[in-house]
C-alpha cells in the first residue's frame, strides 16, 4: 500500500468514525464534547464528514488517490482544524476539539509530506 493510500484510509476511518458518533449516540458524543442546542446541526456536520469519509475510502479500494481527493482531504482538515481553534477560542465549544484541531494538522502534514514525495 502507498503512503498516500494509508493516509487516506486513516483520514477514511477517522472523520467516518468522528461523523457516525453523533448520528449513533449523541447523548455519549454530547457526554465528551458538551452540551449542544441544535442537536440537527451536529448530526448535519455529522453526515457531511461521514460523505467526506466515503471517497476517501473509495480511493483506497479502487488504488486511485487522485489530486481531488488530495485536496478534499487537505481542505477538510484545515476547514475543520480552523473552525476547532476558532471557536475553542471564542469558548463557544469545549476545548476537547482542539484534540481534533491537533489530529487535523497530523493528517494535513501527512497529505503534504506524502505530496512532496
Amino acid at each position: 500500500m502507498k503512503l498516500i493510500e494509508i493516509i487516506s484510509l486513516v483520514q477514511a476511518i477517522y472523520f467516518g468514525l468522528t461523523g457516525i458518533w453523533p448520528i449513533l449516540h449523541i447523548r455519549s458524543f454530547m457526554a465528551v464534547t458538551g452540551p449542544k442546542i441544535d442537536i440537527w446541526l451536529v448530526k448535519t456536520v455529522g453526515v457531511v464528514i461521514v460523505a467526506i469519509a466515503i471517497p476517501l475510502f473509495t480511493s483506497v479500494v479502487h488504488h486511485n488517490v487522485t489530486i481531488d481527493i488530495m485536496l478534499l482531504a487537505i481542505g477538510s482538515s484545515l476547514g475543520l482544524a480552523a473552525i476547532d481553534v476558532i471557536y475553542v477560542a471564542k469558548k463557544v465549544i469545549a476545548k476537547i476539539y482542539l484534540l481534533d484541531a491537533v489530529a487535523e494538522v497530523i493528517l494535513v502534514l501527512a497529505w503534504l509530506v506524502a505530496w512532496m514525495r
